[in-house]
């Protein structure tokens, strides 16, 4: 028997919610960036989303349960890292046992906070391997958000894949970045995406129901931030010589942005939950602002209406909408062989929703396909090595989806 060792280097971002400081409602950020590629974004080209569920055309089995579970990823082996917001992280082998990660920061739990997003970065299977976390914490006035990294320290022993996990624990943590404000309540946004060449880091950050945010370009809230892989303002940024929270900002204007996924094109989506109705999948374009709470295709919760997209052409309209709303979740693009007619799709979770939903992206548009009636609330998804499907539901469930035979 060889037993060995695993060490990956794990960071850990806990985005810093901001304070609710009054901002300029009609400040939008430049629209000229030397990075911005040659595509346009136009109006919404399908526009309203929302499609008559339908029962899912998958065989579904429970593989797991978990504690108020927010996000799954895989790093090797068949091994995945689940977040608990109660502020645990859980290792599931390949052989389905699940152990604890020791040292894991205390986190502000409560409401929309607590232990967030996991994302392992490109280079993790090359000796350097480095995960993410994004996770909520204490701070005067409230909770926040920060980014750190550590070292995951996996015992396992091997022979042959799975390999038994005796034990993991973080070590050496440490903070790389912090929004620098904090704040009561609100979703947190707090979704890690890399860069497809690895070296930058993308991270969305909600407004946390505190509206002006979203507009004020000294804020992090309601933006989404590029970053490097050690926390700080991303070189090429559409404000980067501005210094501060606009040196980091690549878009502004949203509410709650959590999927985002890199089109094989290149093209950055994300989508977002909007306030009563008008969720959006949108294109995002750096330097672009994308409206709220300018704009909505929804209504504030308290009814009273929202200016729709229309009505402010020079603010970025979203692909596709969907009032009412569908709360999405995670989110991803699937490519895997498993599900040949999903291959190039986007797969969106939806909380509300209770559904699973297909929307087939190409070039610059956006087109639902179908949302399948799962009959719980879906915070995650996450394409497995072997292509198949994994669900995270609210309520703990993990679930494998599989072709029917």
């Amino acid at each position: 028997m060889i037993v060995a060792r695993t060490s990956l280097l794990i960071g850990i971002a806990a985005i810093a919610a901001c304070s609710a400081s009054p901002g300029d409602g009609g400040q939008s950020v430049p629209r000229n960036s030397p990075l911005e590629p040659d595509i346009v974004n136009v109006p919404a080209t399908t526009g309203r989303a929302n499609l008559t569920p339908t029962a899912p055309p998958f065989a579904i089995a429970e593989i797991g349960r978990f504690d108020d579970p927010f996000a799954i990823a895989f790093i090797h082996d068949g091994k995945a890292l689940v977040t608990e917001k109660v502020g645990r992280l859980k290792l599931r082998n390949g052989d389905r046992a699940v152990v604890d990660v020791a040292g894991v920061p205390k986190v502000a739990t409560g409401g929309q906070g607590g232990l967030l997003d996991v994302a392992a970065a490109p280079d993790f299977m090359h000796g350097n391997a480095t995960i993410y976390l994004t996770y909520s914490e204490s701070g005067a006035g409230g909770s926040a958000l920060a980014l750190a990294k550590a070292e995951l320290d996996i015992d396992d022993e091997c022979v042959a894949a799975p390999c038994p996990v005796r034990g993991a624990a973080l070590r050496n943590l440490h903070v790389i970045w912090r929004s620098g404000s904090n704040g009561p309540g609100g979703q947190f946004g707090a979704n890690i995406l890399f860069s497809p060449d690895g070296k930058y880091l993308f991270l969305s950050s909600g407004e946390r129901q505190r509206f002006t945010p979203a507009q004020d370009p000294k804020q992090a809230l309601g933006k989404i931030l590029r970053l490097t892989l050690d926390g700080k303002a991303a070189p090429g940024n559409p404000m980067y010589d501005r210094g501060g929270v606009e040196a980091m900002t690549w878009t502004t204007g949203h509410r709650n942005p959590y999927g985002m996924v890199f089109a094989p094109d290149g093209r950055l989506w994300e989508e977002e939950m909007g306030p009563r109705g008008g969720d959006e999948l949108n294109l995002i374009l750096p330097g672009r602002n994308y409206g709220w709470p300018i704009v909505s295709n929804g209504d504030n919760y308290s009814g009273q209406p929202i200016p729709d997209h229309p009505s402010r052409p020079d603010l970025e309209a979203p692909k596709l909408w969907w009032n009412p709303s569908i709360s999405p979740g995670g989110m991803i693009l699937y490519s895997g062989d498993m599900f040949p007619a999903l291959k190039g799709s986007l797969l969106i979770a939806a909380l509300s929703g209770e559904a699973l939903i297909q929307v087939r992206i190409a070039g610059d548009t956006a087109t639902p396909v179908a949302q399948w009636r799962m009959g719980a609330r879906i915070r995650d998804v996450a394409q497995a090595p072997d292509g198949s499907i994994w669900l995270l539901e609210d309520e703990g469930k993990l679930v494998r989806l599989t072709p029917r035979t």
